[in-house]
């Protein structure tokens, strides 16, 4: 019984959501400073307060081998010098290795193969679904072992990994690729991986291959041995992470409410109880004066229940309740949600309870801490629990810093550690920095950085209010206030893109293919104004749907889809594109077939197709001709200069179809907003001036982005960047 099932008898379970930083950070509270302000020139430095991110911690094993050695069910851990077995063996042609000398003791079983994951891990047993739903963490990537989402912090992913997949990770780094090789012998199996990470692409840090070459040795006995030969990169997860199975609960405390008909029944705190599982895990469970709605329950949507640790915001674990999704997606009604630093699992819900577990964060001192708890309605604080001195030394992190361990250490059940950069901020916290500094005077914000974020793409997804009071654009505007802003800023990148990026470089190096250049170098800072088009463009598309004879057909979600006919009206750099928000140029070859010219990629560069300049409310609803979107999209091909031909069902779309769902677009065109400021802002660690590069290379992204601008919306609107 894993953690995830202790919550299911006699109750109701709710499926937690892993949430991408976007996602997650929407249901934050309202930002607040985490730095000050300055201006150099036409830009602004950003300097952030001391540890405002957190420490890095960057791989220190290389040249070094980490050995696991089995005390009952749990390891004791210790480092040595380098052990490596120059044989390889066979390379691997995919992820399932079946052994034939011996089963491997791992987690409480004996294997007799395993799945080795291309990014650096090994999982056991059948493949199952990645809890969460798509992009949690566990098992389900096709390239085998482990997976986690897209944009998952590592030091989160490494908690977040704890019992849900039998694994061993020993360089699990996503969107690495290369060779895997397996050798078998009498008492051991060697697995050797020779990786590169990401590299040529607009979310990549390299323009050229990097050399990772590390092993792993599974020997009958259940010792494991992890060997780090050369290493490029710097973070990763490591460790191995047994399923922690059967432990009985312990109680700890329990943290006594009022009773307060003033506050709804199943928001008023009776009691929040702890205890601990196993010694590794916290469950708290929270009693309520009354029932707690069941998700699908429409009462579910807008409550949270919260517990806080040692009095800080980012220590909480949360329990919200989620609002249907939009458009009546599958599978999004309503349902609790849980996040914070190490909770994982999902929601337990009975009667008058909701249960949450997870590991305690490492940065929690050891001992006694103090807890808080705290309900929330709808728009209002509806009951609250005043922190409490709790003793948790019964718990221990399975966060460890293993070079520093030694054999007489432990026994650890579970142990890893990640290596990290610095933590992503909260963009709301990065808007009112900005915003507080210099005023409301923003309608973008977009920022740079010397030193890099625990993200394995080196570019930055976005989010905003979308402030102009736009309507008729899909989804509706969030809350300028929570960013600082009394209405005019709209939307931002939610981090720092690296200045050692690829689209932070002026051009990339001759001879190197760039995604879907046509293998010719990129010039112009073409991938930044790629990145900034894009991101700033999400301010109001892709969220819209058609009605077409009565059926309602989404455009989007998020990017145009794929067969959406969605040219460039001015293009920026060749004759033909697609727009900087997906879909693709497609040829009709009245024979239902349909060539695409160009793609839903944005690399390189791209404008925007009329539908997005009617969003924008850069044109008129007459200045949007006719268009088409193509479903049940099956490859047929390729034309004679190498594009791809698909079968597809054309429907016609005009913009009125648009309307017919979402509204007219307003202001409209002779009332719209036309000028725009940017504020483009260089982020400095504590005590830290922004190097030259970063100021360079920011302020040529600076000027070709006005023109960007001005060029693919047609000279309809003017952009500039202005800091004070």
């Amino acid at each position: 019984m894993n953690r995830a099932s202790r919550l299911l008898p006699g109750g109701i379970f709710a499926a937690i959501t892993f949430l991408h930083p976007s996602l997650a950070q929407r249901f934050s509270e309202p930002g607040h400073p985490i730095g000050t302000v300055t201006t150099k020139g036409n830009l602004i430095v950003l300097t952030l307060k001391k540890n405002a991110l957190g420490k890095e911690n960057l791989f220190d094993l290389a040249g070094r081998t980490l050995r696991f050695t089995p005390d009952g069910a749990a390891y004791r851990v210790e480092t040595a010098g380098l052990e490596w077995d120059d044989k390889y063996g066979e390379e691997m042609p995919g992820p399932q290795a079946a052994l034939q000398q011996f089963q491997f003791p791992f987690s409480g079983k004996t294997w007799p193969g395993f799945s080795v994951g291309v990014t650096g891990s090994i999982t056991f047993g059948a493949a199952t679904p990645a809890p969460g739903g798509p992009g949690g963490p566990g098992r389900g990537g096709r390239g085998g072992g482990v997976t986690i989402g897209r944009f998952d912090q590592l030091r989160d992913a490494a908690r977040n990994l704890v019992n849900t997949v039998p694994a061993i990770c020993v360089f699990m780094k996503p969107r690495m690729s290369g060779t895997r090789y397996l050798k078998e012998l009498a008492d051991r199996a060697v697995v050797t991986w020779s990786l590169t990470e990401p590299h040529g692409g607009i979310q990549d840090f390299t323009w050229t291959p990097t050399v990772n070459l590390f092993q792993a040795v599974l020997y009958k006995s259940g010792v494991i041995e992890m060997s780090y030969k050369q290493l490029n990169a710097r973070d990763a997860v490591v460790g191995v992470y047994p399923l922690a199975n059967g432990g009985a609960e312990k109680p700890l405390a329990a943290l006594a409410g009022a009773a307060n008909s003033a506050v709804p029944a199943n928001l008023n705190i009776q009691r929040v109880k702890l205890a601990s599982i196993e010694n590794l895990f916290l469950k708290v469970t929270f009693e309520m004066r009354g029932p707690v709605p069941a998700p699908g329950d429409e009462a579910v949507a807008g409550t949270t229940y919260r517990v806080i640790f040692n009095s800080k915001p980012e220590s909480a674990w949360t329990i919200r309740g989620l609002g249907r999704g939009r458009g009546g997606r599958a599978g999004m009604g309503t349902r609790y949600a849980a996040s914070g630093p190490g909770v994982s699992g999902g929601v337990g819900v009975e009667g008058n309870t909701l249960s949450i577990e997870g590991t305690l964060s490492e940065d929690l001192p050891a001992g006694k801490v103090t807890i808080a708890a705290e309900t929330t309605g709808p728009g209002q604080v509806s009951d609250h629990l005043a922190a409490q001195p709790v003793d948790l030394s019964a718990l221990r992190s399975p966060a460890m810093h293993l070079s520093s361990l030694k054999k007489t250490d432990g026994p650890f059940p579970i142990v890893y550690e990640a290596f990290h950069y610095y933590a992503l901020p909260n963009y709301r916290d990065l808007a009112c920095t900005v915003i507080r500094g210099l005023g409301d005077k923003f309608d973008f914000l977009a920022y740079y950085s010397d030193f890099r974020v625990d993200n394995q793409e080196a570019g930055t997804p976005s989010n905003g209010p979308r402030g102009g009071s736009a309507v008729g654009i899909g989804d509706p505007a969030g809350r300028p206030q929570d960013y600082c802003s009394d209405g005019r800023f709209q939307w931002q990148f939610i981090q720092p893109v690296y200045v050692g990026a690829n689209q932070m470089q002026e051009k990339s190096p001759e001879g190197v293919v760039v995604d879907r250049a046509g293998g010719r170098p990129m010039t112009g800072y073409n991938l930044a104004m790629s990145q900034i088009g894009h991101e700033m463009g999400h301010n109001w598309s892709a969220f819209v749907s058609a009605k077409v004879n009565g059926e309602t057909i989404p455009l989007g979600p998020t990017h145009w889809a794929r067969g959406l006919q969605a040219a460039a009206a001015f293009p920026y750099t060749r004759i033909s594109e697609a727009s900087a928000m997906g879909g693709g140029v497609w040829q009709d070859n009245f024979d239902g077939t349909f060539t695409q010219l160009d793609d839903d990629y944005y690399v390189p560069a791209t404008g925007y197709s009329p539908l997005d300049l009617y969003l924008m409310g850069l044109a008129a609803p007459s200045e949007v001709p006719d268009f088409f979107i193509l479903r049940n999209l099956t490859p047929a091909g390729h034309d004679a200069n190498g594009h791809p031909i698909f079968k597809a069902d054309r429907t016609k779309v005009t913009i009125q179809d648009v309307i017919a769902v979402e509204g007219l677009r307003t202001p409209t065109v002779d009332k719209s907003q036309k000028a725009f400021n940017t504020g483009m802002v260089v982020v400095v660690q504590h005590g830290k001036p922004p190097s030259k590069d970063l100021i360079d290379r920011t302020n040529a992204i600076r000027e070709k982005w006005m023109d960007y601008w001005s060029v693919t919306t047609g000279r309809r609107s003017t952009m500039t960047t202005k800091p004070r």
